[in-house]
């Protein structure tokens, strides 16, 4: 068994080692579990600890904390094993202990859908600036024009935010888009539903062109490596029709690189939850909601809880 390339930073000590037991006990979305080699070791950080990850010979996946005193290159470690799933078709881990189920999506398991990791991208910020981007509608028409938005088609009108069973819902967003999804042909008025399942992961519900009554549904799965630096994982589960799995995969990998350099210049990385860090606008209902439930749940790591 060989060792793979390890990640960028991943010996890069002056990162702050999580001790956040909010963000320490969930799990969290390591790989795609279809990019996994074989009979190879692949290092990497979760939350500023090195772990690594294999898949043996015979498909079982294993991951497991790195014995940082250890010299020469990682191996197999059962004595430090971290519990796993793979749920979505994604390697999840934990370091700390996590809760029996991770969140649920039904419609994966669902005939006639296109179902994959469109990309997995590397970015210098922190979670939860990531998730929040996930959820900013009010920027789509600036950082997308041609596809999510277009100017002068910049309001978003009112919409709705709610609570249940502890995830945050905002549902009835109605954006303008000349392309809402990879098949599109032309522009249409665009209906969105957005899900905060987990601190890390945020869900979008955008209704299917090519199906009445179906809505395709893309994912933000961060890995935070560190509290400013993540794996951002771009999870589609689409209603198949008018596009092939490259072109659904083209398309998002497009919104994710013009997302990345946005990303990349957030100042603060760490996102502010005072609220009178940031001003807010009418749009941003859904970003503030976000917030008020990292405020809530005391989230401390990649955050700035007051203001400095």
């Amino acid at each position: 068994m060989r060792t793979a390339t390890r990640e960028p930073g991943v010996n890069d000590r002056q990162d702050r080692k999580c001790s956040d037991p909010v963000i320490l006990n969930q799990w969290h979305p390591v790989a795609a579990v279809s990019e996994i080699p074989p009979a190879v070791i692949e290092e990497t950080l979760l939350l500023g600890e090195p772990i690594a990850y294999t898949r043996d010979s015979d498909s079982n996946l294993m991951a497991w904390r790195v014995d940082e005193a250890a010299a020469g290159a990682p191996v197999v470690d059962s004595d430090r094993r971290l519990p796993i799933r793979t749920d979505f078709g994604y390697l999840w881990t934990s370091i700390g202990t996590p809760p029996a189920q991770l969140f649920s999506l039904p419609e994966v398991d669902e005939p006639g859908r296109i179902v994959h990791n469109a990309i997995t991208v590397g970015i210098n910020v922190s979670a939860p600036r990531a998730v929040e981007n996930f959820l900013d509608v009010a920027h789509l028409a600036f950082v997308h024009p041609g596809s999510l938005g277009e100017q002068p088609h910049t309001e978003i009108r009112d919409y709705e935010v709610s609570t249940v069973d502890g995830d945050i819902w905002a549902s009835d967003i109605q954006i303008y888009q000349p392309r809402m999804a990879a098949g599109s042909t032309s522009a249409a008025l665009a209906e969105y539903i957005y899900r905060v399942p987990h601190p890390h992961c945020a869900v979008l519900y955008k209704r299917a062109e090519t199906a009445s009554g179906r809505m395709d549904i893309y994912a933000g799965f961060v890995h935070a490596l560190s509290e400013e630096r993540i794996r951002l994982h771009l999870f589609d589960c689409v209603v198949e029709g008018s596009a092939t799995a490259g072109e659904v995969r083209r398309f998002v990998q497009t919104i994710v690189g013009q997302d990345k350099s946005i990303l990349e210049n957030q100042n603060p990385k760490r996102l502010p939850l005072d609220p009178r860090a940031e001003t807010p606008v009418r749009a941003d209902k859904s970003s503030i909601a976000y917030r008020r439930y990292l405020t809530e749940i005391g989230l401390d790591y990649g955050v700035i809880r007051a203001l400095e």
